[in-house]
């Protein structure tokens, strides 16, 4: 089938559904969109309907359901879904189910067998270990005894003792987990039973696997990722240069990224920096050539003080944060990259048509995570009526938002508190910082719950850590 008979059902809200929705148009594709009943005020249904009609929206119960979304796709004659991120984006039995179907489609990511296989955290750390790809200390395969992994969890303390860590600490994760989720640490190894036990269960709940990864808590380093993109059957990959994602809430979860992961030109590091960054992308992309990956995914990495790098995990979806990268990367010289339209296109069979030689990177770009919450009160989500939002407008800034500036807006209960993020990008690390404080500011963002109280958001806390930017 032609690249542009193609109809692609968008499985997913808010962003990064209107996201999908403007690279499908930029393709030149049909699409259809999806929605619950709790999101029908959000912008990504008012979008859709604008630009297909009511016959490009269809209502839903859940964004859970995967029969509800195979109705949706028969019913439309979709020919391709694409996840987002989040919901079934790393299901490998739903990306194996769309194409294995009697109507077989195309699931836009990465194949089924390769979503299996990088999905389970303890599977990818025994292959990175087979091509002496560094991870961190611990386990590298599922523990479902509780003996065992108390006998591994005490080596892990009596090491770092035996190599004069202060306060040693000891990770507890759930194997099929991601994003921060099922992950707690143990400082008292006669606690360790307990907390396990937590993890678990969690795990069997929500991942329904109750496998655990026992790793050694590495403290004061930063978080990098590597973008990775490739066309079906890795016929070329290439990447994308690398983000860091270290500034994070107390659950782990990301609030400002800035791509590349690494800026010594203007930032004293203990380490060759530089030779860091070639590291973790030279081990990205041998683990990718190893299992032939073949769509858009993320190589997340630990890099400590002294420079060691520890690959975490592998995301074998589209992230939040995709158009950090985009927004430094250059292909032929050419601005504009969007890795949404690479990822669409390439994952309906076009090849790549550009090689590494081709992909340049210009200055430094930053994503602020505007988001509906508390970081007073460990980021405890708020929940209420956004009465006014006012997004600055900047040649230098791209935004991103399903929240309605023109109109009041509930915030669903039902979904995370994610309301915006906002794109800079400068042509070096100081212009970058400058024009991110400048967009801060003049974001205006105001609501009430139903009790009168004033809104809660986390712009104090991106403006101060505007400037712990690439720092350790």
């Amino acid at each position: 089938m032609d690249l542009h008979e193609h109809k692609v059902l968008i499985a997913n809200r808010g962003e990064i559904a209107i996201r999908i929705l403007k690279a499908c148009r930029k393709l030149g594709l049909e699409f259809v969109c999806v929605h619950t009943q709790e999101d029908h005020a959000s912008g990504h249904v008012r979008l859709a309907r604008g630009l297909g009609g009511s016959k490009s929206l269809y209502r839903i119960s859940s964004y859970h359901d995967a029969n509800e979304l195979m109705a949706v796709a028969d019913e439309s004659g979709a020919t391709a879904i694409h996840p987002g991120y989040g919901f079934f984006s790393e299901d490998y039995r739903f990306a194996r189910r769309v194409i294995q179907r009697e109507r077989e489609m195309i699931f836009i990511g990465p194949s089924w067998r390769i979503i299996r296989e990088l999905g389970d955290k303890i599977n990818t750390k025994r292959l990175a270990r087979s091509l002496d790809v560094p991870t961190v200390p611990g386990s590298d395969r599922p523990i479902y005894d509780e003996m065992e992994a108390e006998e591994l969890a005490r080596t892990l303390f009596n090491f770092q003792t035996d190599n004069q860590i202060r306060n040693p600490l000891v990770l507890i994760k759930a194997s099929a987990g991601g994003g921060g989720m099922g992950i707690e640490e143990v400082h008292d190894p006669d606690l360790f039973r307990s907390v396990y036990r937590r993890v678990r269960n969690y795990a069997a709940r929500q991942f329904k696997d109750e496998g655990v990864l026992i790793e050694q808590r590495i403290r004061d380093f930063n978080h990098l990722e590597v973008q990775i993109l490739a066309d079906r059957n890795c016929k070329t990959l290439v990447h994308f240069g690398t983000r860091n994602c270290s500034i994070q809430s107390t659950g782990l979860q990301k609030r400002l990224e800035v791509a590349p992961g690494f800026d010594p030109s203007s930032v004293s590091y203990n380490f060759d920096a530089a030779g860091v960054l070639e590291q973790i992308i030279r081990h990205s992309l041998n683990i990718a050539h190893k299992v032939r990956y073949d769509n858009a995914g993320t190589w997340e990495w630990i890099v400590t003080r002294e420079g060691n790098p520890y690959l975490m995990e592998v995301n074998a979806r589209i992230q939040v944060e995709n158009g950090v990268s985009s927004a430094i990367t250059r292909i032929r010289g050419q601005e504009g990259v969007d890795l949404l339209v690479e990822q669409i296109r390439t994952g309906l069979g076009d090849p790549l048509g550009y090689t590494q030689e081709d992909i340049s990177f210009e200055g430094v770009s930053l994503e602020y995570r505007i988001i509906a919450e508390d970081p007073e009160q460990r980021f405890t989500p708020w929940v209420g009526r956004i009465e006014r939002f006012h997004q600055p407008e900047e040649p230098w800034l791209t935004m991103h938002s399903h929240v309605p500036t023109d109109e009041p807006y509930d915030i669903p209960t039902e979904f995370d508190p994610n309301l915006a993020l906002g794109i800079i990008w400068g042509r070096d690390l100081q212009e970058a910082r400058g024009r991110g404080l400048s967009f801060l500011k003049k974001m205006i963002l105001e609501g009430r719950t139903a009790q009168g109280e004033p809104m809660k958001t986390n712009l104090e806390f991106l403006k101060k850590k505007t400037g712990d930017i690439l720092k350790f």
